[in-house]
């Protein structure tokens, strides 16, 4: 596949930030919103093993040099979640929660727009959103 160049990247990013814009309430708030980076944090006050913590990480996207990072937190602290996205999409992550979109198929997004649900939901369950 020839290398991505900046406004594909740029596509891909705004594909990607628009599933994830719809998470962006109540005490989920976007501490970048800015063009090649978008981020978005519970600012919940919380305590998770016994630790004092201002907010948590829900999700990210970054333009790197040849595709958008997905950075999904929800994949560090829910252990059953890796078990319910799909195999396709799970071949996309590189290192523990990176994962290197590289296209804006409906596949793809559809696949974004799961995670962030699943992401959410387990959040929820734990009081973190």
């Amino acid at each position: 596949m020839p290398k991505l160049n900046q406004q594909q990247l740029l596509d891909i990013f705004n594909a990607l930030k628009a599933e994830m814009k719809p998470y962006e309430t109540g005490c989920v708030k976007a501490l970048f919103d800015l063009e090649g980076k978008f981020d978005l944090w519970s600012v919940k006050k919380l305590v998770i093993a016994d630790r004092k913590h201002d907010g948590i990480g829900f999700a990210a996207i970054i333009i790197q040099s040849g595709y958008v990072g997905f950075y999904y937190m929800p994949i560090y602290g829910c252990d059953d979640i890796r078990n319910k996205l799909s195999p396709g999409f799970m071949k996309c992550l590189k290192g523990k929660a990176c994962f290197h979109i590289k296209d804006a198929t409906p596949e793809t997004l559809e696949n974004v727009r799961i995670a962030m649900k699943i992401g959410y939901n387990a959040y929820q369950q734990r009081g973190w959103v």
